[in-house]
């Protein structure tokens, strides 16, 4: 039976979001309460941010998600759904959140689910790009008494190909994705992708450049190498997906194995070469010429109005689609200008939260404007978007006229990036060469014009709500047993390479909303325990531990992100909750390897919840670290 603390608490939820009629369904993973509403109108998010012992709360792929930490996450979930309210596996809440929108969000959802994967092999192919373009400045070469003609061919040849290879066989990789996505067979997607840049059919480019002539079939119909596409790579995944089930599907299984993937491999290379191809190939062609004729509008339009709306399009969700207009303009002209006016755009988004942190008197505002700052800085935006500018309206305003502003002067200078999907710091590896010194200005103003307006608004005019005021009760610490605090060192849970917890791709970890803690990218699968002490939550997905030590400290070691997903598949469990454990004993294990296989990310998270109780808490080893070593120092 739910204690009435958590009653309170789980009314309080249900009266935020609308009653019960308005909630879909919810669930909860290690830390949040997860719940998709029927009508986001009658949610008072106003009363999300004054739930007792909630540590936030965020919207995000059409559910709220409101931030409680270990343990006490599973005693309102209990409280909820005491109170009749329905529940659903968290997949499943994946899943009804995704109906929930219209098609157009599921088009721009399934975008995602394809394109976000191949990001990484891009990201690395800018990185090259703009690597090939430092050693190669006139000036560097100066200081070892070289010209450009005296670069040997073998560097030129291997720089070739490290700059070439993903985007002379993207459609490949989008092949890949898109079969993953829809069902089917990802090796028979990669074989397709091969199919569409066989080096037996005159190359994209030389056909481009009038240096060869397009196979005619039939007398009408082109066909050459579809080269650095994307469209009818993503369009022949789909379709090949679902003509592969549907084969499979009537095919007797003593002969699936020959008849489905001959079948498929036949048809879809019929129909990918001679019509979605051609076909195809014209739209994205079109998508191109319209954005580079938006982006070049004369005296700076251009970028002034995408570095405008640039968040706003983030707020909406729809910002996945953008992904292939960047995947478009690498691909056929090596060049992406909208990267630039993106991350003056996230930098006037950082000005103005850190505007908002000095300006503020909350306490608890300042802890979630200032780590904010310096996620959005790294070029992740929610955190700043949905935790500080957002609840005031303006601050968010002031950001987007920032970043008109530095997308207008991003345009008058024609900056162009060489890779994607890395912003404002990290970005400065996309502008390795004469542009470095301009970015760096463009960002500037962005991140200044954002900061400056919020600083003499908030001047002028108090904030709407003292947040310290509304906060007070929220704490209460989870945790009611009287163990002793006292100073501690935790050890590492598994073999690994240390990360900054910043750096983790979850702004619930990466802020330091559940406490301070650690990274760790795993090398091996068995993960053992830091301290000795009770464990307070195992979960039956196996996916993360809550330990109490016999000094006090409280643990969250998380297994990966998002990996409550997976219900347990490819991990194991040795302990159950309440059981007492000696530093140095198994906990469990996972195959690291077998999740990455499935898309998830493996990083291991080591947080301390009751942070503040202790005045530092300091890594005391760096690197590739070993099991059951000292790991973090905490100190009161």
């Amino acid at each position: 039976m739910a204690s009435k603390e958590n009653q309170q608490i789980a009314k309080q939820v249900i009266a935020a979001v609308g009653g019960r009629d308005n909630v879909v369904s919810f669930a909860h993973c290690a830390t949040r309460l997860r719940i998709v509403v029927k009508d986001r109108s009658q949610v008072d998010e106003e009363k999300l941010d004054n739930i007792d012992q909630a540590k936030g709360h965020f919207f995000t792929a059409g559910q709220y998600q409101i931030i409680f930490g270990t343990g006490l996450v599973n005693d309102v979930y209990a409280a909820v759904e005491a109170e009749g309210v329905s529940t659903t596996s968290k997949s499943d809440l994946n899943d009804v959140a995704a109906e929930q929108g219209g098609w157009f969000q599921k088009a721009i959802r399934t975008f995602a689910d394809v394109f976000v994967p191949i990001i990484p092999a891009l990201v690395a192919t800018g990185l090259f790009m703009g690597l090939k373009g430092l050693l190669t400045q006139p000036q560097i070469l100066d200081l070892f008494g070289l010209t450009s003609k005296a670069i040997p061919d073998q560097f030129n040849t291997y720089f070739s190909i490290l700059t070439g290879t993903a985007f002379d066989f993207l459609p490949v990789l989008v092949c890949w994705s898109a079969f993953r996505v829809f069902g089917g067979t990802p090796i028979l997607g990669i074989l397709l992708g091969l199919m569409l840049v066989n080096p037996a059919l005159p190359s994209a480019w030389d056909v481009a450049q009038g240096n060869a002539h397009a196979l005619m079939f039939f007398g009408f119909i082109p066909v050459a190498g579809y080269q650095a596409s994307v469209l009818p790579a993503f369009i022949l995944g789909y379709l090949g997906a679902k003509f592969e089930k549907w084969i499979h599907n009537h095919t007797p299984n003593s002969i699936d194995l020959i008849v489905t993937p001959f079948v498929t491999l036949l048809g879809m290379s019929i129909i990918g070469l001679m019509l979605v191809g051609p076909i195809f190939r014209t739209v994205e062609q079109g998508i191109l010429h319209a954005t580079e004729w938006i982006v070049a509008l004369p005296y700076g339009i251009g970028g002034l109005l995408w570095g405008g709306l640039n968040q706003i399009i983030v707020v909406t969700g729809l910002h996945h689609a953008l992904n292939i207009v960047e995947i478009q303009l690498l691909a056929n002209t090596h060049w992406n200008p909208v990267n630039p006016i993106g991350s003056a755009s996230i930098a006037a988004q950082a000005g103005a939260a850190l505007a908002v942190g000095l300006k503020i008197k909350s306490s608890k505002m300042k802890q979630i404007a200032y780590p904010s700052t310096i996620s959005a800085l790294l070029g992740i935006t929610e955190p700043a978007i949905y935790g500080v500018n957002l609840k005031f309206i303006k601050p968010f305003i002031f950001a987007c006229i920032g970043g008109a502003t530095g997308g207008f002067l991003s345009s008058l200078l024609n900056l162009r990036a060489t890779g994607m999907s890395i912003t404002v710091i990290p970005g400065v590896l996309l502008f390795l060469n004469n542009q470095l010194p301009l970015y760096i200005l463009v960002c500037l103003i962005g991140f200044g014009v954002a900061f400056g307006l919020t600083w003499i608004y908030y001047s002028k005019h108090p904030f709407e709500e003292d947040y310290d005021k509304t906060t007070s009760k929220k704490n209460v610490p989870i945790d009611t047993t009287d163990l002793p605090v006292n100073n501690e060192t935790i050890a590492t849970p598994i073999n690994g390479k240390i990360e900054s917890l910043s750096k983790v791709n979850d702004s619930v970890f990466s802020n330091e909303i559940l406490g301070k803690g650690i990274a760790i990218v795993p090398q091996d699968d068995n993960v053992y325990a830091p301290v000795s002490g009770k464990i307070t939550v195992a979960y039956p997905t196996k996916h993360a531990y809550g330990i109490k030590s016999e000094n006090g400290a409280e643990i969250l070691i998380h297994l990966g992100i998002d990996t409550v997903n997976l219900h347990g598949e490819g991990f194991t469990s040795n302990v159950s909750q309440d059981q007492d454990i000696k530093k140095g004993e198994l906990l469990g294990t996972f195959d690291h390897k077998a999740i990455e296989a499935k898309g998830y990310d493996s990083t291991v998270i080591m947080i301390v919840t009751n942070s503040d109780e202790y005045s530092d808490i300091k890594e005391v080893t760096e690197g590739i670290v070993s099991s059951k070593n000292p790991l973090l120092s905490l100190e009161l």
